[in-house]
């Protein structure tokens, strides 16, 4: 993994940004015709929109248009929703990260249950097995989280010792989605609704449940050949805790907008108690549902991907930057590199070395 570097933002001249909005522009251009899937995408620098746009088609069917109010299934961004909710039942003293899984999940192997606490699973550094590798191979219908625990409650053996490694565990967060639900009395996404998107006024956001509407959603789809194919779910795109949020870039930037000001809690705080080293160096974090850097844990960073869905998320407060690319095509990682390159040429940052961390979230 490489190390990234900290952002070092200069003054810009109007006519400067004008020229860095022109190159975003051309990048989104490029890379998303009219009529296909495409992707939106959102800049801040010092706290000013340069950049947002939408480019391509939301649904190739009904020719619906990308816009900065299109929902995107946010796949992995979604941790930090999870991660939240964690952390506002914490500060509400209806649970503690030290707390054992089996005190929210009886069912779960005492053998395993015991050892693994909330932190290891708001960290990665559970060792519990990935779903995805004990699921079976023939299976049809789509998997809830309580299936997940029911996949793995029963193993009485782990990766590693809770706390000694980090490995990427989406099998985690669909258990702290379970926990949120077992603590609160109510389901994940009436809980994600009453204490962040309505606080927040994220009025169009939602947790993906099957069957129910959601606003101006975008669907999934996939490259086969020289077309694009549908596919916006897989057996693993009803889950929640790891990835069932919808949410626009306009709601984002609310969402990042409270982080910045602790509206909900003091995210630098939440990092610093559950922050977990996942490199040798010692120089980048997981916590809170973030990648992040030490000693100052300037550089925010996420991606999300699944069968029709790619998204990734920059923000570095200290500098009021952010940078949020949403697609609805999978596999569009290219979109975002030349994103983050277009900003580092142009004196913004270096931040287009953070995406060498999407590594770790796959």
């Amino acid at each position: 993994m490489r190390t990234f570097l900290p952002a070092v933002f200069l003054f810009m001249s109007l006519s400067t940004i004008a020229q860095v909005t022109e190159r975003l522009d051309s990048v989104m251009r490029s890379m998303n015709a009219p009529t296909e899937p495409g992707a939106a995408l959102l800049v801040l620098v010092n706290g000013k929109t340069i950049y947002k746009n939408g480019y391509g088609l939301a649904n190739t069917e009904t020719k619906a248009r990308i816009t900065p109010e299109t929902n995107f299934r946010m796949a992995s961004v979604s941790k930090q929703f999870t991660a939240m909710c964690i952390l506002l039942l914490e500060k509400e003293g209806k649970l503690s990260l030290k707390d054992p899984s089996t005190h929210f999940c009886p069912d779960f192997n005492p053998t395993v249950g015991q050892k693994v606490r909330i932190r290891h699973l708001l960290t990665h550094t559970s060792g519990i097995f990935d779903y995805e590798s004990v699921m079976n191979p023939q299976q049809r219908e789509q998997l809830l989280d309580a299936d997940v625990l029911t996949l793995i409650k029963n193993r009485d053996s782990l990766y590693f010792e809770p706390g000694t490694q980090f490995r990427y565990s989406n099998s985690a967060y669909c258990l702290l989605a379970l926990i949120v639900e077992r603590v609160s009395g109510q389901s994940f996404a009436s809980f994600v609704r009453q204490r962040i998107f309505q606080p927040l006024h994220m009025n169009q956001s939602t947790v993906y449940e099957a069957g129910k509407p959601i606003n101006k959603r975008a669907m999934g789809y996939r490259k086969e050949g020289s077309q694009f194919v549908f596919s916006d779910q897989s057996v693993t795109s009803a889950t929640k805790g790891d990835g069932g949020v919808y949410t626009s870039l306009i709601d984002y930037q609310k969402w990042s907008d409270a982080l910045s000001t602790n509206k909900l809690l003091d995210l630098k705080v939440a990092l610093a108690r559950t922050g977990k080293a996942i490199s040798q160096t010692g120089d980048s974090f997981y916590g809170a549902g973030w990648f992040y850097q030490q000693p100052e844990k300037s550089i925010l960073f996420h991606s999300g991907s699944t069968c029709g869905f790619n998204n990734y998320v920059v923000s570095i407060p200290s500098e009021r930057f952010l940078m949020v690319c949403f697609s609805n095509k999978a596999n569009n990682k290219p979109n975002a590199l030349a994103i983050m390159k277009v900003l580092a040429e142009s004196g913004y940052s270096k931040a287009a070395d953070i995406l060498a961390l999407d590594d770790l979230t796959q």
